[in-house]
């Protein structure tokens, strides 16, 4: 197919399809120019050893290589997994439970929701400050509910076993609403007919969930999913705050994700050709997933087109 083809035949198909190209090359060269640069330049400085103070020197895929042999990376990608798996499922299942509850016409519903859209739009340093006194040991919210079971004195934020629980905790907090309104939106783009259908064939409650509300969700659902897995692999904040007041990524890096390390060996051991590595490698995982879910997609959303 040539560029004529392309365009259209007749000159009314051509002008459209040319203004059609004329609204998105904006936001495709400012793709090319904020996303594919900035890409590119860290590809040329993953194959780099420098550290901003020598020139950089020329060390091909050494850094890779150095990358895939050390085991800070595999504890960072551990943690970064065991944050996924306990923040996604979680977060999901809250932010549509929420959603199905506030989809009723309850009073001050409105203000229900813009509580807990809140979270949203708080700062993520001050919200993690908060947290972390919360999982105080001894003073802390957590720490006295925990002491009536006989608990004392847990240390959430210093123990390796327990100190993605108290963060994964803040990020599914902080998310809830964002996921909550997409849920939302889904739930209020049902047609109400056919739960009706559904009240008068005498299907209960969660049979309407299981087989009308649920298909009909799917897409939704679908974009909560890949929205919040990418979200997981980005988690930096709250452990760069979270365990300030310890040690920075945990004791012994329990609290480390990849974002963290790269964080640390960017800047704070100035090792950013190794550190463009890792992005590269977390770019890759993340890319990697987001395609697994996109080749799920058809098996399991529902479109109305299904039902014709």
């Amino acid at each position: 197919m040539n560029i004529q083809n392309a365009l259209g035949s007749t000159p009314l198909s051509r002008r459209r399809a040319l203004w059609g190209l004329a609204l998105v090359a904006p936001n495709v060269l400012g793709l090319m120019i904020f996303f594919g640069i900035p890409v590119g330049i860290a590809f040329f400085t993953s194959l780099q050893n420098w550290n901003a103070l020598r020139p950089p020197e020329f060390v091909g895929l050494a850094n890779f290589q150095r990358l895939f042999s050390d085991p800070a990376f595999y504890n960072a990608l551990g943690n970064t997994l065991r944050l996924l798996i306990m923040v996604v499922p979680i977060g999901m299942a809250l932010a549509l439970g929420v959603a199905l509850l506030l989809n009723h016409r309850l009073r001050g519903r409105s203000l229900f929701r813009t509580l807990y859209f809140l979270p949203v739009v708080t700062s993520t340093v001050a919200a993690s400050i908060v947290w972390t006194w919360i999982f105080q040991p001894r003073y802390g919210l957590v720490g006295g509910a925990f002491a009536f079971l006989g608990w004392q004195d847990v240390n959430w934020l210093t123990r390796p076993d327990l100190v993605l629980i108290p963060i994964g905790v803040v990020v599914i907090w902080q998310r809830l609403g964002f996921d909550m309104i997409l849920f939302l939106a889904g739930l209020q783009a049902i047609p109400r007919p056919l739960i009706e259908a559904a009240i008068i064939d005498g299907a209960t409650w969660w049979q309407r969930f299981r087989h009308v509300v649920l298909p009909l969700l799917s897409p939704t659902t679908f974009l909560v999913l890949v929205l919040s897995t990418i979200s997981a692999f980005q988690i930096f904040d709250q452990v760069y705050i979270m365990t300030a007041r310890t040690t920075r990524g945990g004791v012994g890096g329990s609290a480390t994700t990849l974002t963290y390390m790269l964080y640390d060996r960017a800047f704070i051991q100035s090792q950013f050709g190794y550190s463009a590595a890792i992005a590269l490698v977390l770019f890759g995982i993340t890319l990697a997933v987001t395609v697994f879910n996109l080749s799920l997609q058809r098996r399991w959303v529902y479109y109305e087109s299904d039902a014709s």
